[in-house]
């Protein structure tokens, strides 16, 4: 199993081609043994201290394995969509970890 956090740092203006973006992909996760366990959209306020800009959203996921997280990242029809998040995402972290 593996544990991935991913800090999602949205174009400004591009919200709706990011969400467009998402309600295509977030459905092929379970195909590959994927699971998005939190998707966390929060607001400045809840912040205790940070020192660059804030993520859009924070999202939490497992996959059985590497290979159905890399299997997941290479399936065609995201490809075919994937226009959509260069289009809207300016950049993002992408952490990967296990449960101890």
């Amino acid at each position: 199993m593996i544990y991935l956090t991913m800090l999602i740092f949205v174009k400004q203006g591009k919200e709706s081609i990011f969400h467009e973006f998402e309600d295509l992909a977030i459905p092929l996760l379970q195909e590959y043994n994927g699971k998005l366990i939190y998707r966390i959209r929060p607001t400045k306020d809840v912040y205790i201290s940070y020192e660059e800009e804030l993520p859009y959203e924070i999202h939490f996921l497992s996959f059985e394995s590497e290979e159905d997280f890399v299997s997941f990242a290479n399936d065609k029809r995201r490809k075919d969509f994937l226009h959509l998040k260069e289009a809207s995402i300016q950049s993002s972290f992408l952490v990967k970890g296990k449960k101890l």
